[in-house]
């Protein structure tokens, strides 16, 4: 229903409404666009203008297709996790996210090879895109000690491809400043829209799935995307 070449121009209240209708699929199917804009904190108006840039006519029209969406999931109910997902690859299957990916391929291109970098989880992410892009021809290297002393070598002709749920950690953030020093490119998957490490990038894929933290703070939130775009990069070197 929701497209990535729409999703790429949402502003802060498109997302907000976007993830909101995510999050509450068997819900809305039974709220006025009255009662909608009351649990989104909007006007109508706000509604039935996301409605549009979204190529709907107005709320019934975008409730038809959200029926139709939600009668073919319940072939097999699909639990939250899958539907989300499932959301993710229908925006990823369109000529934008193509044009995207061959940004990204063209300054890899450019590069002797890959730095992969990640903390936590995602450094785990990091030592698997090393690997898999190094399996493909592109020869890389993972990197989860951000206080390594990158000013000590030189770095030519290097890409450094970051990975980093909130693009906000502050040793990410010192790490990727000092690579900036060294001329090098910086790529970065994140998944919080507008993050500071997304500003510091050549080049970003923001993943926008909803954020989900356990046990005191702990990220669960699903990382099957930024393995897909690492191995849609690798592939198309």
């Amino acid at each position: 229903m929701f497209s990535y070449e729409d999703i790429q121009k949402y502003n802060e209240t498109d997302m907000h409404i976007y993830k909101y209708i995510l999050s509450n699929l068997d819900k809305i199917q039974y709220m006025t666009i009255r009662e909608l804009a009351g649990e989104t904190h909007v006007s109508s108006a706000t509604l039935l203008r996301f409605f549009n840039k979204n190529k709907f006519e107005g709320y019934s029209d975008f409730k038809n297709a959200l029926k139709t969406e939600t009668n073919v999931l319940k072939t097999h109910t699909p639990m939250a996790d899958s539907q989300e997902l499932s959301f993710f690859f229908c925006r990823v299957n369109s000529s934008a996210f193509e044009k995207k990916l061959e940004i990204a391929v063209e300054l890899l291109n450019t590069a002797d090879y890959v730095i992969f970098v990640g903390m936590g989880s995602s450094g785990s992410l990091a030592r698997y895109g090393a690997r898999y892009f190094s399996n493909l021809g592109k020869f890389s290297v993972s990197l989860e000690d951000t206080y390594y002393p990158v000013e000590t070598f030189t770095c030519s002709f290097v890409a450094v491809i970051v990975l980093s749920e909130s693009g906000e950690t502050k040793e990410i953030i010192e790490l990727v400043q000092k690579f900036r020093q060294k001329e090098c490119l910086i790529l970065s998957i994140t998944n919080l829209p507008g993050s500071t490490l997304e500003k510091m990038s050549d080049w970003n894929f923001c993943c926008n799935m909803k954020s989900k933290r356990i046990h005191g703070g702990y990220n669960a939130a699903t990382q099957v995307p930024v393995l897909f775009v690492m191995e849609a990069l690798a592939q198309r070197l």
